[in-house]
């Protein structure tokens, strides 16, 4: 089962700074998830079409069931990230930004700033994570539960998760 973990970033890409946002991806899902899987992890600027083939190639071609983003969810010029995931999906779930800006908000009022979302390509699930660590850990927290269903419906793999961190939900059937 294959992850594919996204930093969108012009400074981290370029070399500027060092890429903390995609490292804390990877440890809250080493944290949350208890099958085995394997990270697809890329860093690459705030560029539209490439956020979009990258998405594409991570989804189709690498044959990620889910791919997590970081960054490029603001309101600045250069944040494209939700554009481009609304680009390569079938569908949209809007439910996922509101829950996670509704989580957010608890801790910081300039939430309501962020434009995170998911959406669906073919077996695939985006998820659109802020660029903090400490928010991507809070947002991941909260749409986790839901994660492996929708996996499920989708035609995905089983995710299982440690209830001891968080419990996936799936209805009784």
């Amino acid at each position: 089962m294959r992850i594919g973990i996204l930093t969108i970033s012009d400074r981290a890409s370029s070399g500027v700074y060092e890429d903390k946002s995609g490292p804390a991806i990877r440890a809250c899902l080493q944290e949350m998830l208890t099958c085995e899987w394997q990270p697809h992890y890329l860093v690459i600027p705030d560029e539209q079409e490439q956020i979009e083939a990258t998405l594409k190639a991570m989804a189709d071609d690498e044959g990620c069931c889910l791919i997590v983003t970081t960054g490029g969810t603001g309101p600045a010029k250069r944040d494209v990230t939700p554009e481009a995931t609304a680009a390569v999906c079938e569908k949209m779930l809007p439910g996922f930004g509101e829950l996670m800006r509704a989580v957010s908000l608890r801790s910081v009022p300039t939430a309501i700033l962020s434009r995170q979302t998911a959406g669906i390509r073919g077996k695939t699930l985006i998820v659109n994570l802020p660029g903090k660590p400490a928010a991507i850990r809070e947002c991941l927290l909260a749409v986790m539960p839901a994660i492996p269903y929708c996996l499920d419906l989708i035609g995905g793999p089983y995710l299982t998760t440690n209830d001891q961190v968080v419990k996936a939900f799936r209805p009784k059937t």
